[in-house]
């Protein structure tokens, strides 16, 4: 279920780098030509006999696949999905949890969550309700403050890590957050309240949820992926800003955004606008902004979700209104491969591998189908 709480405001940004098509037909009829290519290349190059996509890296990448397969209108016996879905509920661990790595079970089991959740609506018979069900108890059970004495006073309170209760970040979080309104979790459901004062503590924003050290140092309503606990040294790294600050950046942004929406915010929350504001200086879809190329395609999804959720179909800035379904497809279309393939050419996060890149453009890509409801 998609929330439509931001509809009426138009947001988006600064022209694309490229042309984009005239219409809104003729939008729809390139995006659904790459998107057949891309699925063409998962399902011919990029699958295992086994049915999982880059199996190395864990069962992440086959369920951001047949997320994305379903959501472009794949049916559960095209082999892409029959296939991936047996290797994902070869997974499923006693625990409750799908995932093939400790290390990574909070993130495996989210986005396998996702993928299930949009099985059974295809479905339409429940067949993964009893899976769902226990999946989502184990996701719930990894959140930093539940059952485990930490209390709302520790900066970490109410997220999660790639396997759990270890140090929380941003990306994590929001998949939680995802995974949960997968399931039509409500938004004042007590794991997304937590999740959300985690969030609010990830935006740099002062005096509206984060009460860290870092919320009046850049102040400029974007978000950041970790809140540091030791202490900073700007000189060490360039996600701090000379004053000790944490630089927001683009894919962040747009997660926090997205968790702002799915945990009930409406347009009117300050954190909402001021995160939107954040959006509208700094709207691209040729990079990462404050990254540069490094997780562009992990940005797209976050951008195309987030802003589908919000229910905006087009955003403005000081250089004017940019319809994002549009500049997404266009860019996308230029830079898909022959084959059909996405890649990066910035090895960081895995991006390098172009069955991850393929399923995140494909997201995406479904996010920018049609104009919001």
């Amino acid at each position: 279920m998609i929330m439509n709480i931001f509809l009426t405001t138009a947001l988006l940004a600064a022209p694309p780098e490229a042309e984009t098509p005239s219409s809104p037909s003729s939008v729809e009829e390139q995006r659904a030509g790459i998107v057949k290519k891309g699925l063409t290349f998962l399902r011919d190059k990029g699958q295992d006999a086994n049915g999982a996509i880059s199996p190395r890296v864990g069962s992440g990448v086959t369920s951001l696949a047949i997320t994305a397969g379903l959501r472009n209108g794949l049916k559960l016996n095209d082999p892409l999905i029959a296939r991936g879905l047996e290797y994902l509920e070869s997974k499923i661990q006693t625990d409750g949890g799908i995932y093939t790595s400790d290390r990574l079970r909070n993130y495996e089991t989210c986005v396998a969550i996702m993928a299930l959740a949009e099985a059974n609506r295809v479905a339409g018979d429940g067949r993964y309700d009893t899976a769902l069900k226990n999946a989502e108890r184990f996701v719930r059970g990894l959140q930093i403050g539940a059952g485990d004495g930490i209390d709302k006073a520790d900066p970490h309170f109410g997220g999660v890590g790639y396997s759990g209760k270890e140090r929380p970040d941003l990306s994590n979080t929001a998949f939680l957050i995802e995974a949960l309104h997968a399931v039509d979790t409500p938004s004042n459901d007590v794991a997304l309240q937590r999740a959300l004062l985690f969030v609010s503590r990830c935006q740099n924003l002062e005096g509206e949820g984060n009460d860290t050290q870092f919320a009046d140092k850049v102040n400029d309503g974007g978000f950041y992926y970790v809140i540091p606990t030791e202490k900073v040294d700007p000189s060490t790294s360039e996600r701090y800003t000379p004053n000790g600050g944490l630089r927001s950046y683009g894919s962040m942004t747009y997660a926090g955004f997205k968790s702002l929406v799915y945990s009930g915010l409406t347009k009117d929350d300050p954190r909402a606008k001021a995160a939107l504001k954040w959006i509208s200086q700094h709207y691209s879809v040729s990079k990462n902004p404050g990254q540069g190329l490094a997780g562009l395609f992990y940005y797209y999804n976050t951008l195309g979700s987030a802003l589908e959720a919000s229910g905006l179909d087009v955003i403005t800035t000081p250089d004017g209104e940019q319809t994002w379904r549009a500049d997404l497809v266009q860019q996308l279309a230029q830079s898909q491969h022959p084959d059909g393939s996405w890649v990066n050419e910035n090895q960081q996060w895995f991006e390098n591998d172009p069955r991850l890149c393929t399923a995140f453009a494909l997201l995406s890509l479904a996010h920018a189908k049609g104009e919001s409801k």
